[in-house]
């Protein structure tokens, strides 16, 4: 589904001469998203089993804090004339004129080239594979192709965001075990229920863009049946870490409060029926779920590095 933006581009972009200022190519990078991406990768880096020299791992996340930038950069470039009617994206760069359509093109191409390169020479290829795939897999498969063509777009789409983790995790380890998936799990599955708490909120806004948003082509009911879904299947997954040993108890125990807080909100999304209740209730899912996954890989990370930790000292009593 495409979108005529043939009365307004020449107001977006003028003679494609740029006036950007440097905040301009920062806000290109989506710095908010990039601090997800960094935080959660650097997660996966902490709970990985084995070590990484200090100076890789800050080459690492260097690495893939650009890639993630890169990222939004495509897609601030393709999603430009959707970008321009949405209420919350027409102070993005682009359609506000500070930037050309094909200045963004070219920087983000430039920064994943330059990302990928350096993270697989100087830490491994393994790890540089799963930048490029996740850009690749953000730029083209989800905002070339799904975004636009079906409602299941942030279901599956929601890949790209998933792979931090693993990334971390791969960086270290050096290869794809379990618990960089299962990692890659939490995300996948907390991805529908927190941007449709968005969608749910923001209906008007894609419907004007044509997008078509899981609430605006299956209906308001469906999307909040599933959301609910989501969240119900997400908390077993979340203590996962814990049973499978690369986290503690201590980590098992938060995670249930949280997920089960997670649910419970979702669960008030699904069952309140005024306008005003629902459009709160949509709001404060959606901000607690940043807030959700943030907490979440803080106390997987900080009970990781005790476990470990503990672990070793009482192996190291016993010999």
């Amino acid at each position: 589904m495409s979108v005529d933006t043939a009365d307004t581009q020449p107001a977006l972009y003028g003679d494609d001469i740029s006036s950007a200022m440097p905040s301009d190519y920062i806000a290109l990078m989506k710095p908010r998203v990039m601090r997800l991406v960094v935080f959660t990768a650097l997660c996966g880096m902490l709970a990985a089993p084995g070590s990484i020299d200090p100076v890789l791992s800050i080459i690492a996340i260097i690495c893939i804090a650009v890639g993630a930038g890169a990222s939004g950069a495509l897609n601030m470039w393709y999603d430009a004339d959707i970008d321009a009617i949405m209420s919350r994206t027409t102070k993005r760069p682009i359609p506000a004129g500070n930037v050309t359509p094909e200045e963004a093109r070219n920087f983000g191409l430039i920064l994943s080239i330059i990302s990928v390169l350096v993270l697989g020479m100087l830490v491994n290829w393994i790890s540089a594979a799963i930048l490029a795939f996740t850009i690749f897999f953000y730029a083209v498969i989800y905002t070339m192709w799904l975004k636009r063509s079906t409602p299941q777009n942030i279901v599956i789409g929601g890949a790209a965001g998933a792979f931090p983790p693993m990334l971390g995790w791969a960086t270290v380890s050096g290869d794809l075990a379990w618990g960089g998936v299962v990692l890659f799990a939490i995300i996948f599955i907390w991805t529908p229920p927190h941007f449709w708490a968005l969608a749910l909120w923001k209906m008007r806004d894609y419907d004007d863009a044509h997008v078509p948003m899981m609430p605006n082509a299956v209906g308001e009911a469906s999307t909040r049946n599933q959301m609910l879904a989501y969240s119900a299947v997400l908390l077993p997954i979340t203590i996962l870490p814990a049973v499978m040993g690369f986290a503690g108890i201590a980590f098992g125990v938060v995670a249930v409060g949280l997920s089960g807080y997670f649910l419970w909100l979702t669960y008030k999304v699904w069952k309140i029926a005024g306008a005003d209740e629902k459009l709160r209730a949509e709001k404060h899912l959606f901000g607690y779920s940043i807030a959700y996954l943030f907490a979440l890989f803080a106390a997987l990370a900080v009970d990781a590095i005790v476990w470990r930790a503990t672990g070793d000292y009482i192996l190291g009593t016993l010999i």
